[in-house]
């Protein structure tokens, strides 16, 4: 039997599978098909998920593979999950993990409230370069607080990749549940002559100083409760547009429809910009499943062992809480 984790970071929510305990670690097109088995909000297990988390623990490490089966290069929400994981494992407090592009910082931070542990994760590189998203057709190398009609009339829309790419929209508060947010979303990960590789839409809401709130289309996933490193380019659009409201080397609170994490934004020496992500790191459930199905991806859930952390409980005290 091989431990898999059922994870979230503000209800972002995922499988953990670390391959340092399988016999024989899954290939890639494995994992993709069990990501697609695994997360399925219909037959999947426990619910189904926004993907799974691939990690090793003899080499710290996190590949994200998307509940379509398509590869993210990286996942802020995630990476807190792993990054407590990987702490558990060595006894280590503060260390790197391996990403797509990048050697990433993780730390464990104080709790956001008792049985909620929280850890805080680098969010780089950061790019506005329209090869790093890559867009086109849009008539500019450069997408800051301008506007797209073609996209949607009145609205000012900012490019940028932290390495996901993302972009970033400012909007009023009443129009978070308009239709135009799925609408959008799905126009611009499906077919279009904007973004050929789809692209994550966060939509925000200034709340007042150093808050803000956002709502995230996730690329390969739909909407999602939060998006890290969404709410990490959000953060960083909203202190560049509006200065006397977001502030670097202070933290910002970013509310989101699964609650809340702070933000603390950087600029170094060289002029590059890169973000801390402080939020939970919660595990809801602790899952043991025969090795061979992880390989084939057909779940026999008679063989399938689940045992409730009752972390939940305690996060959704805290969102509660925010509520206040």
């Amino acid at each position: 039997m091989t431990e898999l984790l059922k994870v979230h970071g503000s209800q972002n929510s995922f499988f953990l599978l670390d391959q340092a305990n399988l016999a024989v670690p899954l290939t890639d097109p494995e994992m993709q098909k069990l990501a697609r088995t695994l997360t399925d909000r219909e037959t999947g297990l426990l619910g189904g998920a926004d993907g799974l988390l691939v990690t090793d623990a003899n080499h710290p490490q996190m590949r994200v593979i998307n509940a379509d089966g398509s590869e993210a290069s990286m996942c802020g929400n995630g990476l807190r999950t792993v990054a407590r994981y990987l702490s558990e494992k060595t006894g280590k407090d503060q260390f790197k993990v391996k990403t797509m592009y990048a050697n990433l910082e993780v730390r464990k931070a104080d709790n956001l409230a008792e049985n909620v542990p929280a850890f805080g994760v680098e969010i780089s590189p950061v790019s506005f370069k329209k090869e790093s998203l890559p867009f086109d057709n849009l008539d500019t190398d450069h997408l800051l607080n301008t506007e797209l009609p073609q996209l949607v009339p009145g609205w000012r829309f900012t490019a940028l990749s932290v390495p996901n790419p993302h972009l970033v929209v400012f909007i009023k508060e009443e129009e978070l549940d308009s239709p135009k947010l799925g609408e959008l979303g799905q126009y611009l990960n499906g077919d279009n002559p904007y973004f050929p590789d789809g692209v994550n839409v966060n939509y925000v809401v200034v709340k007042g100083d150093s808050q803000i709130f956002v709502k995230t289309f996730e690329r390969g996933v739909g909407f999602t409760n939060a998006c890290g490193t969404g709410m990490s380019a959000s953060s960083l659009v909203f202190a560049l547009l509006n200065p006397d409201l977001g502030h670097f080397e202070k933290e910002i609170s970013v509310y989101n429809p699964g609650g809340m994490v702070k933000t603390i934004l950087h600029k170094n020496d060289d002029g590059a910009y890169w973000i801390e992500l402080v939020g939970n790191a919660t595990f809801t459930h602790e899952i043991e499943i025969p090795e061979e199905q992880l390989h084939s991806a057909e779940l026999d859930f008679d063989q399938i062992k689940t045992r409730d952390t009752y972390e939940q409980e305690s996060y959704l005290n805290f969102v509660e809480g925010l509520k206040k």
